[in-house]
Protein backbone atom coordinates (compact mmCIF):
# COMPACT_ATOMS: atom_id res chain seq x y z
CA UNK A 1 0.00 0.00 0.00
CA UNK A 2 1.43 3.43 -0.95
CA UNK A 3 1.62 6.45 1.34
CA UNK A 4 -1.63 7.99 0.09
CA UNK A 5 -3.39 4.65 0.42
CA UNK A 6 -2.15 4.32 3.99
CA UNK A 7 -3.41 7.80 4.87
CA UNK A 8 -6.79 7.21 3.26
CA UNK A 9 -7.33 3.69 4.67
CA UNK A 10 -8.97 4.69 8.00
CA UNK A 11 -10.99 7.44 6.33
CA UNK A 12 -12.27 5.03 3.66
CA UNK A 13 -13.23 2.55 6.38
CA UNK A 14 -15.40 5.21 8.05
CA UNK A 15 -16.88 6.24 4.70
CA UNK A 16 -17.88 2.64 3.96
CA UNK A 17 -19.36 2.34 7.45
CA UNK A 18 -21.57 5.39 6.84
CA UNK A 19 -22.58 4.34 3.32
CA UNK A 20 -23.48 0.79 4.34
CA UNK A 21 -25.15 2.08 7.52
CA UNK A 22 -27.46 4.41 5.59
CA UNK A 23 -28.18 1.66 3.07
CA UNK A 24 -29.11 -0.76 5.86
CA UNK A 25 -31.35 1.86 7.51
CA UNK A 26 -33.27 2.69 4.34
CA UNK A 27 -33.58 -1.02 3.48
CA UNK A 28 -34.87 -1.73 6.99
CA UNK A 29 -37.62 0.84 6.52
CA UNK A 30 -38.83 -0.82 3.33
CA UNK A 31 -36.82 0.48 0.41
CA UNK A 32 -35.61 -2.10 -2.10
CA UNK A 33 -31.94 -2.80 -1.21
CA UNK A 34 -30.87 -3.23 -4.84
CA UNK A 35 -32.76 -0.18 -6.13
CA UNK A 36 -30.80 2.75 -7.44
CA UNK A 37 -32.79 5.25 -5.38
CA UNK A 38 -31.82 3.44 -2.17
CA UNK A 39 -28.14 3.79 -3.00
CA UNK A 40 -28.58 7.41 -4.14
CA UNK A 41 -30.15 8.53 -0.87
CA UNK A 42 -27.49 6.52 0.99
CA UNK A 43 -24.86 8.57 -0.87
CA UNK A 44 -26.72 11.76 0.08
CA UNK A 45 -26.90 10.66 3.72
CA UNK A 46 -23.18 9.89 3.68
CA UNK A 47 -22.30 13.32 2.31
CA UNK A 48 -24.56 15.10 4.81
CA UNK A 49 -22.97 13.35 7.79
CA UNK A 50 -19.42 14.04 6.59
CA UNK A 51 -20.09 17.66 5.68
CA UNK A 52 -21.88 18.27 9.00
CA UNK A 53 -18.80 16.98 10.84
CA UNK A 54 -16.67 19.45 8.87
CA UNK A 55 -18.79 22.53 9.74
CA UNK A 56 -16.32 23.93 12.33
CA UNK A 57 -13.42 23.72 9.85
CA UNK A 58 -15.38 25.27 7.01
CA UNK A 59 -16.78 28.05 9.19
CA UNK A 60 -13.25 28.94 10.24
CA UNK A 61 -12.17 28.90 6.60
CA UNK A 62 -14.97 31.28 5.59
CA UNK A 63 -14.18 33.66 8.47
CA UNK A 64 -10.51 33.61 7.51
CA UNK A 65 -11.31 34.34 3.89
CA UNK A 66 -13.53 37.30 4.83
CA UNK A 67 -10.82 38.74 7.10
CA UNK A 68 -8.32 38.46 4.24
CA UNK A 69 -10.75 40.29 1.97
CA UNK A 70 -11.18 43.08 4.50
CA UNK A 71 -7.44 43.76 4.81
CA UNK A 72 -6.74 43.28 1.09
CA UNK A 73 -6.57 47.07 0.38
CA UNK A 74 -4.06 47.56 3.22
CA UNK A 75 -2.05 44.57 2.03
CA UNK A 76 -1.97 45.94 -1.51
CA UNK A 77 -0.86 49.35 -0.23
CA UNK A 78 2.12 47.76 1.51
CA UNK A 79 3.03 45.78 -1.59
CA UNK A 80 2.72 48.88 -3.78
CA UNK A 81 5.13 50.81 -1.53
CA UNK A 82 7.79 48.20 -2.13
CA UNK A 83 6.98 47.56 -5.77
CA UNK A 84 10.14 47.24 -7.85
CA UNK A 85 12.38 47.02 -4.78
CA UNK A 86 14.14 43.68 -4.88
CA UNK A 87 16.99 44.29 -2.44
CA UNK A 88 17.00 42.08 0.70
CA UNK A 89 16.42 44.99 3.10
CA UNK A 90 13.30 46.13 1.26
CA UNK A 91 11.91 42.62 1.00
CA UNK A 92 12.52 42.09 4.71
CA UNK A 93 10.86 45.39 5.59
CA UNK A 94 7.81 44.51 3.47
CA UNK A 95 7.54 41.12 5.17
CA UNK A 96 7.70 42.79 8.60
CA UNK A 97 4.92 45.23 7.69
CA UNK A 98 2.73 42.45 6.33
CA UNK A 99 3.24 40.32 9.45
CA UNK A 100 2.47 43.37 11.61
CA UNK A 101 -0.75 43.91 9.66
CA UNK A 102 -1.73 40.28 10.19
CA UNK A 103 -1.00 40.56 13.92
CA UNK A 104 -2.90 43.85 14.32
CA UNK A 105 -6.01 42.55 12.55
CA UNK A 106 -5.92 39.02 13.98
CA UNK A 107 -5.62 37.58 10.48
CA UNK A 108 -3.85 34.35 9.58
CA UNK A 109 -3.65 33.36 5.90
CA UNK A 110 -3.35 29.70 6.93
CA UNK A 111 -6.96 29.76 8.17
CA UNK A 112 -8.04 30.11 4.53
CA UNK A 113 -6.07 27.16 3.20
CA UNK A 114 -5.46 24.81 6.15
CA UNK A 115 -9.12 23.72 6.58
CA UNK A 116 -9.26 22.98 2.85
CA UNK A 117 -6.11 20.88 3.08
CA UNK A 118 -7.51 18.96 6.06
CA UNK A 119 -10.70 18.22 4.11
CA UNK A 120 -8.81 16.85 1.11
CA UNK A 121 -8.18 13.31 2.50
CA UNK A 122 -11.86 13.00 3.42
CA UNK A 123 -13.08 14.00 -0.03
CA UNK A 124 -10.51 11.76 -1.72
CA UNK A 125 -11.67 8.84 0.40
CA UNK A 126 -15.33 9.57 -0.38
CA UNK A 127 -14.60 9.72 -4.09
CA UNK A 128 -12.46 6.56 -4.00
CA UNK A 129 -15.06 4.48 -2.15
CA UNK A 130 -17.91 5.57 -4.41
CA UNK A 131 -15.93 5.16 -7.62
CA UNK A 132 -14.71 1.66 -6.69
CA UNK A 133 -18.17 0.60 -5.55
CA UNK A 134 -19.61 1.77 -8.86
CA UNK A 135 -17.29 -0.71 -10.55
CA UNK A 136 -18.41 -3.48 -8.21
CA UNK A 137 -15.06 -3.54 -6.39
CA UNK A 138 -15.01 -4.87 -2.83
CA UNK A 139 -14.22 -2.27 -0.19
CA UNK A 140 -11.79 -2.43 2.71
CA UNK A 141 -14.46 -2.51 5.41
CA UNK A 142 -18.19 -3.17 5.49
CA UNK A 143 -18.68 -2.80 1.74
CA UNK A 144 -18.42 -6.53 1.07
CA UNK A 145 -18.68 -8.28 -2.30
CA UNK A 146 -22.51 -8.70 -2.38
CA UNK A 147 -23.04 -5.02 -1.49
CA UNK A 148 -20.39 -3.83 -3.93
CA UNK A 149 -21.92 -5.88 -6.76
CA UNK A 150 -25.39 -4.64 -5.79
CA UNK A 151 -24.20 -1.03 -5.82
CA UNK A 152 -22.43 -1.51 -9.13
CA UNK A 153 -25.56 -2.85 -10.84
CA UNK A 154 -28.13 -0.49 -9.23
CA UNK A 155 -30.30 1.51 -11.64
CA UNK A 156 -32.53 4.59 -11.55
CA UNK A 157 -35.89 4.42 -13.32
CA UNK A 158 -35.06 0.81 -14.17
CA UNK A 159 -32.69 1.92 -16.91
CA UNK A 160 -30.03 4.45 -15.78
CA UNK A 161 -27.26 2.43 -14.11
CA UNK A 162 -25.38 4.29 -11.38
CA UNK A 163 -22.11 2.99 -12.79
CA UNK A 164 -22.88 4.46 -16.23
CA UNK A 165 -21.68 7.84 -17.48
CA UNK A 166 -22.62 10.52 -20.00
CA UNK A 167 -19.49 9.80 -22.06
CA UNK A 168 -20.22 6.09 -22.33
CA UNK A 169 -23.80 6.60 -23.52
CA UNK A 170 -22.79 9.45 -25.84
CA UNK A 171 -20.29 7.12 -27.52
CA UNK A 172 -23.04 4.56 -28.09
CA UNK A 173 -25.40 7.19 -29.48
CA UNK A 174 -22.84 8.61 -31.91
CA UNK A 175 -21.94 5.07 -33.01
CA UNK A 176 -25.57 4.53 -33.99
CA UNK A 177 -26.15 1.66 -31.54
CA UNK A 178 -28.83 1.43 -28.80
CA UNK A 179 -28.15 3.75 -25.86
CA UNK A 180 -29.88 4.90 -22.67
CA UNK A 181 -30.99 8.57 -23.00
CA UNK A 182 -31.95 8.83 -19.32
CA UNK A 183 -28.26 8.64 -18.39
CA UNK A 184 -27.54 11.63 -20.63
CA UNK A 185 -30.38 13.68 -19.17
CA UNK A 186 -29.58 12.87 -15.53
CA UNK A 187 -25.85 13.57 -15.93
CA UNK A 188 -26.48 16.81 -17.85
CA UNK A 189 -28.97 18.02 -15.21
CA UNK A 190 -26.53 17.38 -12.36
CA UNK A 191 -23.65 19.13 -14.14
CA UNK A 192 -25.93 22.11 -14.87
CA UNK A 193 -26.98 22.33 -11.20
CA UNK A 194 -23.37 22.18 -10.00
CA UNK A 195 -22.39 24.93 -12.44
CA UNK A 196 -25.34 27.11 -11.44
CA UNK A 197 -24.54 26.76 -7.74
CA UNK A 198 -21.00 28.05 -8.34
CA UNK A 199 -22.35 31.13 -10.09
CA UNK A 200 -24.95 31.76 -7.36
CA UNK A 201 -22.18 31.81 -4.74
CA UNK A 202 -20.84 34.98 -6.37
CA UNK A 203 -23.99 36.86 -5.33
CA UNK A 204 -22.95 36.53 -1.70
CA UNK A 205 -19.88 38.72 -2.06
CA UNK A 206 -20.26 42.44 -1.45
CA UNK A 207 -19.27 45.09 -4.06
CA UNK A 208 -16.41 46.21 -1.77
CA UNK A 209 -14.99 42.70 -1.65
CA UNK A 210 -15.44 42.25 -5.39
CA UNK A 211 -13.00 45.12 -5.95
CA UNK A 212 -10.27 43.53 -3.81
CA UNK A 213 -7.24 41.83 -5.38
CA UNK A 214 -7.90 38.66 -3.34
CA UNK A 215 -11.40 38.35 -4.76
CA UNK A 216 -10.11 38.77 -8.32
CA UNK A 217 -7.70 35.89 -7.71
CA UNK A 218 -10.44 33.71 -6.22
CA UNK A 219 -12.82 34.49 -9.08
CA UNK A 220 -10.46 32.77 -11.53
CA UNK A 221 -11.01 29.53 -9.62
CA UNK A 222 -14.74 30.18 -9.29
CA UNK A 223 -15.22 30.40 -13.03
CA UNK A 224 -12.77 27.57 -13.67
CA UNK A 225 -14.76 25.12 -11.52
CA UNK A 226 -17.79 25.03 -13.87
CA UNK A 227 -15.45 24.09 -16.71
CA UNK A 228 -13.99 21.34 -14.52
CA UNK A 229 -17.50 20.13 -13.68
CA UNK A 230 -18.43 19.89 -17.35
CA UNK A 231 -15.21 18.13 -18.39
CA UNK A 232 -15.20 15.66 -15.50
CA UNK A 233 -18.96 15.32 -15.29
CA UNK A 234 -19.27 13.68 -18.69
CA UNK A 235 -16.83 10.95 -17.70
CA UNK A 236 -17.81 10.25 -14.09
CA UNK A 237 -20.40 7.60 -13.13
CA UNK A 238 -23.83 8.84 -12.06
CA UNK A 239 -23.29 7.66 -8.49
CA UNK A 240 -20.19 9.84 -8.12
CA UNK A 241 -22.05 12.79 -9.67
CA UNK A 242 -24.74 12.49 -6.99
CA UNK A 243 -22.00 12.75 -4.39
CA UNK A 244 -20.49 15.83 -6.07
CA UNK A 245 -23.86 17.53 -6.54
CA UNK A 246 -24.92 16.96 -2.92
CA UNK A 247 -21.57 18.23 -1.64
CA UNK A 248 -21.71 21.27 -3.91
CA UNK A 249 -25.25 22.22 -2.86
CA UNK A 250 -24.25 21.78 0.77
CA UNK A 251 -21.36 24.19 0.21
CA UNK A 252 -23.70 26.79 -1.27
CA UNK A 253 -26.24 26.59 1.57
CA UNK A 254 -23.50 26.54 4.19
CA UNK A 255 -21.81 29.63 2.76
CA UNK A 256 -25.10 31.55 2.71
CA UNK A 257 -25.86 30.62 6.34
CA UNK A 258 -22.38 31.45 7.63
CA UNK A 259 -22.18 34.77 5.80
CA UNK A 260 -25.60 35.79 7.11
CA UNK A 261 -24.90 34.77 10.70
CA UNK A 262 -21.32 36.13 10.78
CA UNK A 263 -21.27 38.98 8.25
CA UNK A 264 -17.93 40.77 7.93
CA UNK A 265 -17.78 44.49 7.42
CA UNK A 266 -19.11 45.41 4.03
CA UNK A 267 -20.39 41.94 3.18
CA UNK A 268 -23.85 40.50 3.11
CA UNK A 269 -26.46 38.70 1.09
CA UNK A 270 -27.60 40.14 -2.20
CA UNK A 271 -30.43 42.64 -2.18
Amino acid sequence: MDVIGTILWPVKWIVELLLVGWHWLFSYFGLEPAAGITWVISIIGLVLVVRAALIPLVARQIRGRQRMLRIAPQLKAIQDRYKGKTDPLSREAMSREIMALYAATGTNPLTVYLPLMLQAPIFLALFSVLYDAQQGKVGIGLLNEPLAMQFGSAQLFGAAALHDSFAAQWSLMTAGVPFEPSVLWIAAAMVALMTASQLVMQKYISPENRASPLFRQQRILTYLLPVIFVVSGVALPLGVLFYLLTSNLWTLVQQVIVLRSLPPAGAGPPT
